[in-house]
Order: structure tokens, then C-alpha cells, then sequence
């Protein structure tokens, strides 16, 4: 098992958002995370990157990492693509990029990861000298996802990847995902607002209410379940 996470509490100041969640993520899968707005998807995410304090047990490659700073949470091979996608406006693509890159010290390497993203996102090859503040919105999610793939992550951390773009754009964005996890191996954690596509894309599945986790188990049998159905998928 990649992560597993037991007990995990979590909250902004007095506010208690998570109470007691437990799930995993096996090796090389997909995961989606379901829910309504302000149930902690969001919250989970940051809770897993030490952006916020804790309580329970966190475990990544079986080593306990919940009382470790973000930064070398980061160094372990943990990547968060946040929601609202954190790009540097006032720097090229090639620098939002090579900032991606900055925990490792194999310049050889970092360069022909450089070229191996191109080869997903090509549009960014094509504005790599462009200011990144002056990209269209799925194009600073590319950004996004690109430079959190510099890092060379084992784990991406994935948040509303889908959010404020055209479906053309989402469908092409989430194959992209797709190519990266099945060659590379990349495990994902996914939180969606589109359950659809989540589900299209996931091998496993939770859904969370109110900070717990209500349903475990595969994507299809989510997707067969009625009342995720009736709930999130529209049908």
C-alpha cells in the first residue's frame, strides 16, 4: 500500500472539518474523492501535505509521516496540485516548470523530464517563453499538473483539476492523466466536483460527508450504487 491514513482529524482553528477518516491508496492506481462542497476533500489534501495541524496516523510507503514539515513531505515523492492552481503569474512556463523541479539535484535528468512533459502537453512547449499570468485557463492547469510531475512525484495530490474548464478541455486533461498513470505509474489522489469523469477515471473510490468517510470501494461499483447516483451522477 502506497498511503494509508487511520484516524485522521483535521481543522482550521476551533472548527473541526475531518472526524476520523480512514482510507488507502494502493500502488500505481487512481483514487477519487466524492463530495459535496465543504464536505473536506480539500481539507484531506492539505491535511496529507502538513498544510494544517493534525490528529491520527499518516503512513506513505509504510513510513509514519504525519508529524513531518511539508517540505519533506514533498522530498518523499508527494505532489500537490491545488485547486486554483498556484502558478506563478510573473514567470515563464519554463520557470513555473524548472521551480517544479526544485528538490532535485540531477540537472540531466531534470531536463529530459522537461522534454517528456512537452511530449504530454505539447501546448506548453509552444509557450514555454510565455508568461505563465498570460496562459489561458486550462492552460495554467496543464501548468499545474506539469510542474508537480517535475517533482517526480510517486503520489499527486489532485484538486478540482476539472474546475472553470470547457469539457473539451477536461476530457483532454483527464485522458492526459490517464497516459500518465498507466506509464509511468503515478498514483493519484482526485478530488472532483464531476463525479462522472472521476469515476470514468478512478480504479477506487470514497465518499466523503461531513469530514467521514460514508462509502468505500471500486469506481464501477460507485458508479452502480443508487444513491451515489441519484446524488452525484444525475441519473
Amino acid at each position: 500500500m502506497l498511503l494509508e491514513v487511520k484516524k485522521l482529524h483535521a481543522g482550521y482553528g476551533q472548527t473541526r472539518v475531518l472526524h476520523g477518516m480512514d482510507f488507502a491508496i494502493e500502488k500505481g492506481s487512481i483514487t477519487a474523492l466524492l463530495g459535496a462542497n465543504g464536505a473536506g476533500k480539500t481539507t484531506t489534501l492539505r491535511a496529507l501535505c502538513a498544510m494544517l495541524r493534525t490528529q491520527g496516523e499518516i503512513y506513505f510507503e509504510g513510513r509514519r509521516i504525519d508529524a513531518r514539515s511539508t517540505e519533506d513531505i514533498v522530498r518523499l515523492g508527494v505532489a500537490h496540485v491545488p485547486e486554483g492552481r498556484g502558478t506563478f503569474l510573473n514567470l515563464s512556463t519554463e520557470e513555473n516548470l524548472r521551480l517544479g523541479g526544485y528538490t532535485r539535484r540531477d540537472r540531466k535528468a531534470l531536463d529530459a523530464d522537461l522534454e517528456r512533459i512537452f511530449g504530454y502537453f505539447p501546448r506548453l512547449r509552444e509557450r514555454r517563453r510565455q508568461q505563465a499570468g498570460t496562459l489561458s485557463g486550462g492552460e495554467q492547469q496543464m501548468l499545474a499538473v506539469s510542474r508537480a510531475l517535475m517533482l517526480a512525484p510517486k503520489l499527486m495530490l489532485l484538486d478540482e483539476p476539472s474546475f472553470g474548464l470547457a469539457p473539451l478541455l477536461v476530457r483532454e486533461l483527464f485522458g492526459i492523466l490517464r497516459a500518465i498513470n498507466e506509464r509511468e505509474r503515478v498514483s493519484m489522489l482526485l478530488v472532483e466536483q464531476n463525479a462522472a469523469m472521476a469515476l470514468d477515471l478512478a480504479d477506487h473510490a470514497y465518499l466523503v460527508e461531513t469530514g467521514r468517510i460514508v462509502r468505500a470501494g471500486t469506481a464501477q461499483a460507485l458508479q452502480r450504487d443508487d444513491s451515489v447516483r441519484k446524488a452525484y451522477l444525475g441519473y
